[in-house]
Parts: structure tokens; sequence; C-alpha cells
């Protein structure tokens, strides 16, 4: 068991295989490849379905899974087919060196009588079958007591055991406690179930903790650090590096030139169209001296960006049509338009045919911070036209202002006795109304 820490909480309970069974029994997803509660699980599918998901999500496996089963429905018609057949189908999926690999893992199954090996060593030993994927073909389709360690499986027990060594340096301890908790009884069951786990609870960002059947025993969901395991080192991507692709239209049938790559390195053995070497320092000025034939190119607006495991890329395209009698490259091919889906085209090559036919300019990058409010345009007729002169407005009728009336003075008060001067004669009272008088009053 991993050492504890200061920070630990107290001892709890160990997690169980029979709690984690009696919730898949209940929850277990119904995919393609998985065999129904009951049935006998098909090697065959076990086997194409693991290694289509290999750095692959369900929802892109699930068409892939289906039409590869249409058109290859057994090991032994996989194992007859041409390679280029193989590499058609499994175009889009990425990581092309698995296709290739599933092929020669069909023959020398093929070889051996068609009959899939029942233990981990002996699956180890077919092409393209590592340690987890011969763990979950041994577990799910024979019954057998082996750990199925996938990138969920990590997370899960990264977790339950708070396992602080980051990822890669951890995945042996991983691996011993997941076959520790490995049940003698339906190891198949339990190796799915532990994959639902990872995909539907206990998933990168804010898990659902409160419907994980191991939410008790889990240690890093009683230190509150659940969303930080599993631990890792952060790796730096690669410098971004950029080349030319040449998109060769023949006029009269609309077939696109196409070759196939080296089989070995990334893209081996797919079909391409022709195109330079991908530098980080690459001149996209001389670009034409690797063009693959004389043509009047047209370079496209835009560029086609992917992104690989180590690198980002991005593509300028140029575009050229020729004559139907144009002679073709040596090493390479004119192919139909209409048969471009039966070529083994991966998704950044489908990009560039795309981005061919039909070009989309760059987008314009958006400044930073609040966007600025711009008038709004005038109309063009209205800047080509004269301007237009309004007639002046009517005066109003003027009016003239009425002086306001002064107030009238008030009547100066008669002069005292006292302040007549010598000479001056006092002007006659005015007469008042005589006051009547009633009754006197008779005082008690």
């Amino acid at each position: 068991m991993p050492t504890r820490t200061a920070t630990d909480p107290k001892p709890g309970p160990e997690p169980r295989a029979d709690e984690l069974l009696a919730w898949y029994d209940r929850h277990r997803r119904v995919l393609p490849w998985r065999a129904l509660a009951g049935e006998v699980p098909d090697p065959y599918r076990v086997w194409l379905s693991e290694v289509m998901l290999q750095q692959t999500t369900i929802a892109a496996v699930r068409p892939y899974f289906e039409r590869f089963l249409t058109r290859f429905p057994d090991v032994v018609a996989l194992a007859d087919a041409p390679e280029e057949a193989v590499m058609s189908a499994w175009a889009g999926l990425g990581y092309y060196s698995r296709a290739r690999n599933l092929h020669a893992c069909a023959k020398a199954v093929a070889a051996a009588g068609g009959r899939f090996p029942d233990t981990a060593d002996a699956l180890r030993k077919l092409p393209g079958i590592g340690a987890y994927t011969a763990g979950a073909i041994a577990a799910i389709a024979f019954d057998r007591p082996e750990a199925a360690v996938d990138g969920n499986v990590e997370r899960v027990l990264s977790r339950a055991y708070a396992v602080e060594t980051p990822l890669p340096g951890s995945r042996p301890e991983i691996r011993r406690l997941t076959q520790a908790l490995v049940p003698a009884d339906r190891p198949g069951d339990f190796a799915q179930a532990l994959m639902d786990l990872g995909a539907t609870i206990c998933t990168p960002k804010r898990p659902a903790c409160a419907l994980c059947p191991w939410m008790l025993p889990c240690r890093a969901r009683s230190l509150g650090t659940q969303q930080t395991f599993p631990r890792k080192i952060k790796v730096a991507k690669g410098a971004l590096r950029r080349g030319a692709a040449f998109v060769v239209i023949r006029s009269g049938d609309e077939a696109v030139l196409l070759r196939t790559r080296a089989p070995e390195g990334l893209l081996g053995n797919m079909a391409e169209p022709p195109g330079s070497a991908w530098e980080p320092d690459y001149d996209v000025a001389a670009a034409l001296l690797d063009a693959p034939l004389d043509a009047r190119w047209k370079r496209l607006p835009g560029l086609v960006r992917h992104g690989f495991t180590h690198f980002p890329l991005e593509l300028t395209v140029f575009v050229a049509r020729v004559a139907l009698a144009t002679p073709v490259p040596a090493g390479m091919r004119f192919t139909p338009r209409s048969a471009l889906d039966d070529e083994p085209l991966p998704g950044l090559m489908r990009k560039v045919l795309a981005h061919a036919f039909d070009p989309k300019p760059e987008p314009e990058a958006k400044p930073r911070g609040r966007p600025r409010k711009e008038p709004p345009p005038m109309p063009l007729l209205a800047a080509m036209e004269a301007p237009v002169s309004m007639p002046d407005p009517v005066p109003r009728p003027r009016v003239r202002a009425v002086p306001k009336p002064q107030p009238r003075p008030a009547p100066a008060p008669p002069p005292e006795a006292d302040d007549l001067h010598e000479g001056e004669v006092e002007p006659p009272a005015t007469p008042t109304s005589p006051r009547r008088r009633g009754p006197a009053r008779r005082r008690p």
C-alpha cells in the first residue's frame, strides 16, 4: 500500500471490487463492441475496439468501428485485405501506425488458425499489442484475472490512493494497485467497470464524487484534492513547423494528384497531395521550388492548421489546374475527385483538399480589450452625390416690446407745524367723513 503522509486523514475503508461491480451492474454502458450481460465476448471485437480506442474518444471510434466490421467482419477477412484498403478504412482516426500494426496482427492471428491467444503473455507477442491491450483482451475476452490500466484507470486509482508520484513515473505503482484489486470472479467486468467509472464519474474535471461507489475509501476526496490527481509533469510542446502543399487538379475529369508517403515515420503509407518538408524556418516565399511540376500556381489565402502530438503545423496551400494530357510525375497518381474517399487520406490532408476546393481567408485577429465603437459608415451614394442646399428658414415677425409702466409715486405726507418756514401757510386739512358715535356706555 502507498505510504501515508502527515496530511492524510484517518485510515478508512479500502476500495473493494464487489462495490464497483454492484455499481457496474446498474450503470454499465451499452457499446457496439461490448457484450451484453450473459453474452460471451468476441475476441476480435474486443481487440479491434481496444486498438481503435487508444488515444481516441468513444464518440470518434463508434462510426469507424461499425464501418470496419462491415468491411472486415472477422480477423481472416482483415488479414486478406490489401494494406491500402485497411489504411483507407482507418483514415481519420489518426496514429496511423496503429492501422499498420492492426493489419500485421491480423495476419499473424490468421496464420495461427484465426484464434487469438488467451493469455496476456502470449498476446503481447503479437504486433501492436502492449501491456494495456494484452491485459484488456485477456480479462474481457477470456476472463483472465489481468489488470487493464488505461488513462481512465490511472485517474481513478491515483485519486483512490492519492498517489503523489507524477505520471508517467507512477504507472508501475498504479498497475500494482490495480492488479491487487482484480477479483478472481468477473475480472472482465471489473476491467470494464473501472473504465466506465473513469469515463462517467471520476472525470478529469469536476468529478461526481457523490455518485461514486468508492466515495468513502477515496483518499483524494477525503483531502479535498481529487481534481489535482493524477500528478503530471508538464511536457513542453514542440516548435511550430511550416510547409507548403500543392493541389493539382486535372481539367476534364477533376482528378487530383496524390502520392503515398514513405512507410516509416509520421503518417507512413498514407496518401497526400505532394508537398514540401515541414520545418520551423520554412520560407513560403520560395515554396514554388518544391512544386511537383511546372504550372500556373495560385497561392490560396489562409492557412491549414493541424496539431500533432509533438508539434503544431501550418501549411500554405497552392492550387494549379493542368491539362488532361499532363504527364504524371514519377511516384504519383491522379485520383478522380469522386474516388477520394477510397484513398487513405489522413485528417490533415483532407483539410488541405477541403481548403483547395473551398478556400477560406484567414480570420482577422480581434484586438484585445474593450471594442472601440466606430461611427456608422456613410452610404456610398451619399458620398458621391453633391450636397443639397436647404432654404433658409422664414424669419419670425418682429414685435415691439411694450415698456413696463412705472409705479405711481406715493403722496408726500403733510409737513408738521414745526417744519414750516417763515411766511408759509399750512395747507387745509383733507375733509374726512364724520365718525358716527354710538351711545356712550355707562360705567358700572
